[in-house]
């Protein structure tokens, strides 16, 4: 039985969610992701000014004059939504944690798929593989996406990024959009993600918490890694040891930045505290003006 504060958090993510892709959303996503290509129609008689290398010769001969073939644009795609359930996961000291960040992302970019007639599935990943849900259409489908991603309780606690994209490699081969969504606390997976990016469209979407970036001065203070357990005291009002984290923190942020870029993945940068809707739409900008749309 799913509790009703979840069922009212569902509900109110659906209302946001679809407000958000009817009045901004639905048709900047229209026209940055576009279809696997053009497909076979049908074949129709040859009009002067068709181009000659359209024409089906097989038909020609059958007939004794000239047809050509006919395409249509393939609109429809495939959205998989790669789900990071890791324990820093469940963590937040602003508006939301940041699973609640990740639902309400993917409850916008899912709408927006179905609003365009492209399915959508879901990958639910933390140190394994927890959870898979094909991909379908319609607003219930959408709505148990969201369900899973704030009601499932993982397995594993940490992270393994690249086992998840070298599983989503080996289960879906056709070309998807792909939103890995995580805070990529985590190592040695740029190689596996330049092979997902080569093979799907791959938009990777980082998630953080302010209090990640700048501990508060609150005196001794002891610290739990919730992926692995350990436990260590530090003195937060020590101005060396605030500087010294504050120093590991932004070479993190910058090694992940510098392995996206590197890996030639689109990505965007979201956190607790602020609005994610300015992100989106700057992601959706920038990747307008590279398409040239």
């Amino acid at each position: 039985m799913i509790p009703k504060e979840i069922l009212k958090q569902i509900r109110k993510i659906e209302i946001r969610s679809g407000k958000m892709v009817n009045e901004i959303f639905a048709g900047q996503y229209s026209s940055v992701f576009k279809g696997r290509g053009m497909e076979f129609a049908e074949v129709r008689e040859y009009i002067a000014g068709d181009d000659i290398r359209s024409i089906d010769w097989n038909v020609t001969a059958r007939y004794g004059h000239p047809f050509v073939k006919k395409f249509t644009e393939e609109r429809e795609l495939t959205v998989i939504l790669l789900v990071d359930a890791s324990s820093s996961q469940k963590f937040g000291t602003k508006n939301k944690f940041k699973s609640e960040l990740v639902a309400e992302l993917s409850s916008i970019l899912a709408f927006s798929a179905i609003k365009n007639n492209d399915r959508v599935g879901m990958v639910i990943f933390t140190d394994k593989i927890e959870k898979v849900v094909l991909p379908k259409k319609g607003r219930n489908h959408i709505l148990r996406l969201i369900r899973e991603i704030l009601f499932f309780k993982p397995e594993g606690k940490g992270t393994n990024i690249s086992q998840a994209l070298r599983y989503l490699d080996e289960l879906w081969r056709r070309k998807a959009v792909v939103f890995l969504l995580s805070d990529f606390i985590d190592k040695d997976f740029q190689s596996a993600l330049r092979v997902t990016g080569r093979r799907h469209d791959l938009v990777a979407i980082k998630i953080s918490d302010p209090r990640e970036k700048e501990l508060p001065k609150i005196g001794i203070l002891e610290l739990e890694d919730s992926e692995s357990g350990q436990r260590i005291c530090v003195d937060t009002s020590s101005e060396m040891f605030l500087s010294e984290y504050r120093r590991k923190r932004e070479n993190y942020d910058n090694d992940i930045s510098n392995i996206l870029k590197k890996s030639k993945i689109d990505y965007i940068e979201v956190s607790t505290d602020k609005p994610y809707i300015w992100p989106l739409i700057q992601f959706f900008k920038k990747r307008e003006k590279r398409l040239g749309i």
